[in-house]
């Protein structure tokens, strides 16, 4: 077996492989022994037949799928084994067949997606937007209050109009440029004015609205919207409203938190709560600084990004969004239906921000391996320490049962926290500084 590589579009390398006369008739062999059992013919018993007698049958070519198959597995794997230094596979190879003179054996070629190289602009002295949220008294205020929601009760309206904080039953139907669009209707919707749930506008515009009464409403969707094809559409919807309620909460009092928050008083409760916001906000910071560097990267980035990496990570997208909605105990099936949606339809809405996504793993990766950003042996041992300890370990005991794939996860995020320490320290970030994409 010999086989040469060659680069081809858009991020894909094809690999030749020829086998040799002897080797194709070895896996013709191999092939009628697995098969033959599928096979009748006149005068033998099933799977008793020769395999000439099969091929005169059948056709000469009747294993020929099978014996690719067996020299195509048998291969592939080594192939890309010696060809790691090379190229990295990222999706499954496209097979077709080039000579199949038999006289000199078979020539197979495989496509293979492979991850592409990027090329990317200036990351280091760039002026990049920095984001810092604060807790102030009334963010604490109104997460005390949450804890009342356990003992709220419902109560129906019917002497004014909805306001912020009610639930509104309400059918709706929308479309852009006339069209309905999949997701855009429902009826008997139960929607939380105030709640963000709905994209900008939308809730504020069915605010004051009656019982009875129906209303079109005009809004826009954000241009960062998750479904290409709505991005900066302007909707309209029409909306009937159905029904309102509203929660009646109990007061928040020392003996509330006591039964139900194990604090002693509402001060050491709220206490509580400005310090888990605090831990909140802080990772928010961080996350949000840390997107919007890469972002900016990303911004003169380029490269030919296979599909199969998109579709990988429309998986995974679309997978996190099966495991969200079993929480609330919802199947995506009864999801879709509900929405009005396909399949098809559903992951298109991801194919924007999947591709965002894999871009930037690919910058990360690229700057890190330009930098030669690695976990040292110390660190790491430093953060298993850190992890035994949390659970009340030594870190030999630690890790005796530290999972390979553990390992690789805590080098991997020691990577990633030194890669954007090092892009923190070489750019300039500043609240005012525009994001990516903006004007100034």
């Amino acid at each position: 077996m010999n086989y040469k590589t060659a680069p081809a579009e858009k991020s894909t390398v094809k690999i030749s492989i020829t086998y040799s006369k002897e080797e194709w008739e070895d896996a013709i062999n191999k092939a009628y022994a697995r098969t033959r059992g599928k096979y009748s013919v006149p005068g033998f018993r099933k799977g008793k037949a020769p395999k000439p007698v099969l091929e005169n049958f059948y056709g000469k070519g009747v294993f020929f799928d099978e014996a690719f198959n067996i020299l195509f597995s048998d291969s592939y794997p080594g192939i890309i084994d010696k060809e790691k230094e090379n190229f990295t596979v990222v999706g499954d190879p496209s097979l077709s067949v080039d000579d199949i003179s038999g006289d000199n054996g078979v020539t197979l070629t495989a496509t293979v997606p492979v991850k592409p190289d990027v090329e990317i602009g200036a990351y280091k002295g760039l002026k990049i937007r920095s984001y810092e949220y604060n807790v102030t008294d009334g963010d604490v205020e109104k997460e005390a209050k949450k804890i009342l929601l356990s003992k709220a009760e419902d109560a129906a309206v019917t002497d004014r109009p909805c306001k912020g904080g009610d639930t509104v039953k309400i059918d709706f139907s929308g479309s852009v440029d006339g069209v309905k669009f999949p997701g855009g209707t429902a009826e008997d919707y139960d929607l939380e004015l105030g709640s963000g749930a709905f994209i900008p506008g939308f809730e504020e515009q069915v605010e004051g609205m009656s019982i009875g009464e129906e209303k079109n409403i005009t809004v826009k969707f954000p241009d960062d919207y998750q479904a290409d094809d709505l991005k900066g559409k302007e909707a309209v919807f029409e909306i009937k409203l159905k029904g309102i309620t509203e929660k009646k909460y109990p007061e928040l009092t020392d003996e509330f938190v006591k039964a139900n928050a194990g604090c002693e008083t509402v001060d050491e409760y709220k206490n509580k709560c400005r310090e888990r916001l605090e831990r909140q906000a802080a990772s928010k910071s961080l996350n949000e600084t840390e997107n919007s560097i890469i972002k900016a990267i990303c911004a003169t980035a380029k490269a030919e990004i296979p599909d199969a990496m998109i579709e990988q990570e429309i998986d995974k997208m679309v997978q996190d969004f099966t495991y969200r909605l079993m929480y609330q105990g919802l199947k995506l099936d009864d999801y879709l239906k509900y929405m009005g949606a396909t399949m098809e339809q559903f992951r298109a809405q991801f194919k924007g921000s999947a591709t965002e996504r894999v871009m930037s793993t690919l910058v990360i990766d690229k700057i890190v391996r330009t930098e030669n950003i690695k976990a040292e042996p110390e660190e790491v041992e430093a953060k298993i320490a850190e992890q035994a300890q949390s659970v009340g370990k030594t870190a030999e005991e630690y890790k005796k049962n530290l999972d390979p794939r553990q390992r690789e996860y805590i080098e991997s995020d020691i990577v990633v926290t030194k890669l954007f320490d090092f892009l923190k320290a070489n750019n300039e970030l500043s609240a005012e500084a525009p994001e990516a994409g903006e004007q100034k």
